[in-house]
Formats: C-alpha cells, structure tokens, sequence
C-alpha cells in the first residue's frame, strides 16, 4: 500500500497536496484483515472506524469492542455482530468477558486469541488510568497501538503502560505506537487523518495502520509529531472552519431572498464541489480562486470584500491558536 510522508519541512497548508496513503490498488486482501483488531472506547469514532472496517471485507468476529457502558456495548453487538466487553482485559485478551443486557455469552470468543491492534478510542482525561490497567496485558502480548486520542503523546502513552509492569526490576519491552488525528467526516466515510509512527514501528505495523484508517478516510504520515499538532489545527478541527463558513454563506443568501433551505443547500453542494475540484487538480487553491475570479465579475467583488475583511488572516490565525492548544493541552495531560 503507498504511503505519503511529509518532510520535515512541509507545512499544514500543503497537506492536502500530499497523495493520501488509503488504497489498496493491487487488489490483494489487506494485511489487517487477518488480524484481531480491539478497540478500547465505543464511541462515534470508534464505531465509524468499524462500520467502514466491516464494509471494507473485515469479519465482525475479528473486531472486539470493550466500553463500560453496557447499554453501548449492547448496541456495538446488535448493530455491528462484533464481540463486545465491559472488560479492556478479557478483550485484549480473547478471554470470555461479563455479557451485557442484550448480548449472549456465546457471542464473546473464547479462544483466547491476544488482540494484534489496539484502537485507543476513549476520552483523553481517562487514558493515563485505562493504559496503566492494561499495561501488564500490553507488555505481554506487543500489540500494535493505534491512538486516535486527542492531546496524548506517544512518550506519556508508553510511560504510563509501564505504570503496569511487575515490579520485578527488569526494563519492560514496550508496544509499538502510531498516533493518528482523524476528523468528523470519517464518520460518514470522508475524513482526513493524520499519523505519526514512533521510529521502532515497522514498516508492515504502519501499512496495518494506514489500511484500518484508510477504510474511513485518507490517510498522510508526518515525519515528526509535533506535526500532528498541526494536522489538528488544519483537519482535526477543520471541519468547523466549513460550518462556520457554510453557515456564514447561508445567512448572506438568506438575506439576499433564498430560503434557509435552499440558501443551505446552495452553500453545501458548493463547498463539496470546490472540495473535489482541488483534490482532482495539481492546481493550488490559491491558483483555482484565480481561475474562477473574473476582472470586475461578481466573485471579484465578493472575494475583495471578504479579504478586506481579514477572511484569510481570520482562518489562519485560527489553525494557528488550534495548534497551540493541542500543544497545550498534550503538556496537560502529560502531567498525569
């Protein structure tokens, strides 16, 4: 499968230029389809990345989520026919886990198989407690780690697994880690997703990690990972940026003598096409705005008015304080 590394050197406005690391040209099944893939959280984007797993060809008996409310468990089960845990040890593990209201324990596996990739989908404020329960079961089986939370560097991940080794005084072999920043629209199979391989993760491990992401968005790998700080500020919170832009354009249309309706369904559709043209084209933005601008025509004037007022220097002063915060918010949570 191709990968698309950014150089040190590339900026978060180029990253959309970048060939997205997410096809499987050849044909030939995936490697991840024969792995045990455990995700440790039931939510939204957990849930997105397993639907888009299963419509890819992976079999639901390879994907085990383990999340602590029941009543979501039951629903994975019922919706999805995965395997499903209140327990992160008896998923990671294979072990028959407590059942949930709705859920029979015939369902769970019981040949103890050890997971092969861990998804870490739950809230950042809880991962340091979550790694440390699991850290003795992670040490002993070296699954590869796919992180997709917000904020936690791979250091403070590695770190608090060892706040689960015996203590019997010898150094622990850690896991390997990819860190990922997916966005919203993976969940309706359009994302865009950042990733970060530490430098022991193997060249197989990393194809794992681009195939499971790539089934919901297209994936690029950045070279250092301070740079997925910047992948948050441009995709991970990019999808506001759009809303905020979408709802901007619907209330101007509104005011012009469109219905809601209308003035917003003019606006999406808009935005998704401008949005297919530049991934189509080897043509900057920058170049297409130029192409569609006429000398004195109605975009002109609409595109003068909003560089006057501050539109471009508004947006990228808003990457920037979104890369900021990631950044603080890693400092926050590495404090744990």
């Amino acid at each position: 499968m191709p990968s698309t590394t950014l150089s040190s050197s590339a900026t978060a406005a180029n990253m959309t230029n970048a060939n997205p690391a997410t096809n499987n040209a050849s044909g030939a099944p995936l490697i991840s389809q024969s792995k045990i893939l455990t995700f440790i959280g039931g939510g939204n984007m957990a849930e997105a990345i397993l639907g888009g797993l299963i419509a890819k060809g992976f079999h639901p008996s390879h994907l085990r989520v383990s999340d602590p409310v029941a009543e979501r468990c039951a629903y994975m089960h019922n919706r999805y026919h995965v395997p499903v845990f209140t327990d992160n040890i008896a998923a990671l593990t294979g072990r028959p886990g407590a059942s949930p209201a709705g859920c029979p324990a015939a369902t769970y596996p019981t040949d103890q198989r050890p997971t092969d990739v861990v998804i870490l989908a739950v809230k950042p404020q809880v991962m340091h407690p979550v790694m440390a329960d699991m850290g003795r079961v992670l040490l002993d089986t070296h699954p590869l780690i796919i992180s997709i939370a917000a904020g936690i560097r791979v250091g403070d991940l590695l770190r608090w697994i060892k706040d689960g080794a015996p203590a019997d005084g010898r150094t622990p072999t850690l896991p390997h880690v990819v860190r990922c920043m997916p966005n919203t629209p993976a969940l309706v199979g359009h994302g865009a997703s950042g990733l970060y391989a530490e430098n022991s993760v193997l060249d197989e491990q990393k194809t794992i990690a681009g195939e499971i992401m790539g089934a919901v968005s297209r994936t690029f790998w950045v070279e250092r990972e301070d740079m997925i700080d910047a992948v948050t500020g441009v995709s991970g919170s990019g999808p506001a940026y759009f809303f905020l832009m979408l709802e901007a354009m619907q209330q101007g249309g509104v005011e012009a003598g469109l219905s809601p309706k209308l003035a917003a369904q003019l606006a999406a559709q808009t935005c998704l096409g401008a949005a297919h043209m530049i991934l189509n084209s080897d043509e900057s933005a920058a170049e297409l705005r130029r192409k569609v601008t006429s000398p004195k025509g109605t975009t002109e004037a609409a595109v003068n008015t909003m560089i006057e007022g501050g539109l471009k220097e508004a947006v990228i002063s808003g990457v920037l304080a979104a890369d900021r915060r990631s950044k603080d918010l890693a400092d926050q949570l590495g404090q744990q």
